[in-house]
């Protein structure tokens, strides 16, 4: 039983759950930490701007399937923090947030950098605590972590009072932790997985439907199985890209309102729907009466009030998703009802109908002289790095383009905000997985507009050694509203021209990075190849078609088989 102080015990419990890094930036309210930090050889990586600090330890998340770790200081430190907090809720992102508070005595006296982080982050945090009393400060910093990591994954946040980390208190010994109102199941019920699998067997139009859960999970292998063995397509959500093989021959891609013709189409025909791991959001289903009206659902999701929340569905597992899956390829195994080569031949001429729709509405683009398209610079990134990068996204026609033209063969390759939308989440996301794994290639693929919201974290990639890649589609406008502007407002583009931006070429060279520029088609592929040659932190400013839209695109209100087409 060793004593010590709040701060020390902090650093203790945090080697304990195996952090090796944590993101984040000092002030008054947590000075005692960044003390304790001196004597660890866990690394502190200094951001520039704290959102920047929960996006780097939420990037961090995405690549490794660990927890992400933040640390900030009171008042506005905390608050700087929320969108990426709200970012990493939004997306299911296992993160511990750390956040100093005045002592205990002066709380809800309005002291000075006062704020109750607690209250504003209740709705975007899947928990969080304020410490009141020091002993209670290592029980909830390890239940904050098994919170975060279990379950349907999600951030946590943790307040903690000047005067708690200051005091001294005796390490608690490890016990296992028990929470009797917070209990995820993660096993399927076998009387359920039968009746997928049964329906399946039924099944002459199935479609696999594939969200974040697969990747959270680590269950990509055991869907890749079960599309194989069943011969059914598979179509991804934004985040779940990745989860099945972007170039398998039963890969449709995105489906929603930016997703591929064939996508949104198979989902439309189809008789049999297997969700998993999605939540079934507005940009995937469009007008809720019109999706997939002819079939019955399956739904696979360990967040019980993910089910039937906005789609009703037939035959819901509430179960993680490996295991569910795990199960059903046992099932299939073992059934005398089933054999795959029967499955194969029975599925075909669906399979066939759904490959006619992708050869005839294909991903595509009009080049138009030697003008950058967008599409071509992603292609072009795909395959220079051989589909093997981890790519990061900020929001908007860039997160779009990079999600329907660049194949995603692996999980956790893609990262960007999803439910979200967060403008300025690449750049520091990117520097968290390049900690993570210094050896990849980490590319973030940006627009002029949102690559401004944090590009301060430059500072953060150059002093910490983390020289990702920064491709920006430069088209100066804020795209995806400019797009919208054009399509349904008759072209009055209110406030989307970016009539000032910087020059990145220069900006790049005042961080210490190097900058490249590509103004015509055939300077791309030369731009592309030396920035992967290039050890440094690069930005490419590719400057593109200004007026270039994202397609297919499904109007707000519209059923997703009423695409606009290229």
């Amino acid at each position: 039983m060793t004593k010590m102080t709040g701060a020390q015990a902090i650093i203790k419990c945090l080697k304990e759950e195996n952090v090796s890094i944590m993101f984040g930036f000092p002030g008054g309210a947590v000075i005692d930490l960044y003390d304790a930090l001196l004597d660890t050889d866990i690394k502190h990586v200094l951001v520039r701007h704290e959102q920047g600090a929960v996006h780097a330890a939420d990037g961090y998340a995405r690549a490794t399937g660990e927890v992400g770790v933040a640390l900030l200081t009171s008042g506005p430190g905390a608050t700087n923090g929320v969108t990426a907090i709200a970012t990493a809720y939004a997306d299911s992102i296992p993160v511990v947030i750390l956040t100093g508070q005045v002592p205990r005595a002066l709380i809800g006296n309005d002291a000075f950098q006062e704020v109750d982080i607690v209250g504003i982050t209740r709705p975007c945090t899947k928990h969080n605590y304020l410490v009141n009393d020091p002993k209670d400060l290592v029980p909830t910093i390890r239940e904050a972590f098994y919170i975060a990591s279990t379950g349907r994954p999600g951030p946590v946040l943790v307040d903690l009072p000047k005067d708690v980390v200051a005091s001294t208190i005796t390490y608690p010994e490890k016990k296992k932790i028990k929470m009797q109102t917070y209990q995820p199941n993660y096993a399927p019920h076998p009387g359920q997985v039968e009746k997928a699998c049964k329906a399946i067997l039924k099944a002459k139009r199935p479609v696999l439907y594939v969200g974040g859960g697969v990747i959270l999970s680590n269950a990509n292998k055991e869907l890749t199985e079960l599309a194989e063995k069943i011969h059914a397509p598979v179509t991804m959500t934004l985040m779940g890209l990745g989860g099945f093989p972007g170039t398998n021959p039963l890969s449709l891609g995105m489906l929603g309102m930016h997703g591929s013709y064939a996508a949104n189409m198979a989902v439309a025909k189809s008789d049999l729907l297997v969700a998993v791991g999605a939540r079934f959001d507005d940009r995937v289903t469009g007008r809720l009466d019109a999706f997939a009206p002819h079939a019955d659902i399956i739904h696979i999701d360990i967040d019980p009030t993910s089910i039937s929340k906005n789609v009703k569905v037939d035959i819901p597992i509430v179960a993680d998703c490996k295991a569910a899956l795990e199960s059903m390829n046992a099932w299939f195994d073992k059934s005398a009802d089933f054999d795959s080569k029967a499955s194969a031949e029975k599925h075909q001429p669906w399979v066939d109908e759904v490959a006619e729709w992708q050869k005839k509405h294909p991903l595509t683009y009009h080049q138009k002289g030697d003008i950058i398209k967008p599409q071509y610079v992603v292609e072009m990134i795909n395959e220079l790095t051989g589909g093997d990068a981890i790519i990061t996204t900020e929001v908007g026609q860039n997160q779009m383009w990079a999600a329907q033209f660049y194949k995603f063969n692996k999980p956790r390759h893609l990262l960007t905000s999803g439910g979200l939308g967060t403008m300025g989440y690449g750049l520091p996301a990117a520097i968290g997985a390049k900690m993570a794994f210094p050896d990849a290639t980490v590319i973030d693929i940006a627009g002029d507009g949102s690559i401004q919201m944090n590009i301060q974290e430059l500072a953060t990639a150059k002093q910490w050694g983390a020289p990702v890649k920064i491709a920006i589609l430069n088209n100066n406008y804020l795209g995806m509203v400019r797009q919208w502007q054009e399509l349904f407002y008759n072209r009055r583009y209110s406030a989307t021209p970016m009539e000032i931006t910087p020059d990145f070429v220069e900006l790049a060279k005042a961080y210490g990075a190097v900058g490249l520029r590509a103004r015509t088609r055939d300077e791309v592929v030369p731009v592309i190849k030396e920035a992967l040659a290039t050890d440094n932190l690069v930005i490419m400013d590719f400057v593109i078609d200004r007026e270039e839209g994202v397609f297919p695109m499904v109007p707000a209100g519209k059923a997703t088989t009423e695409m606009l087409l290229v």
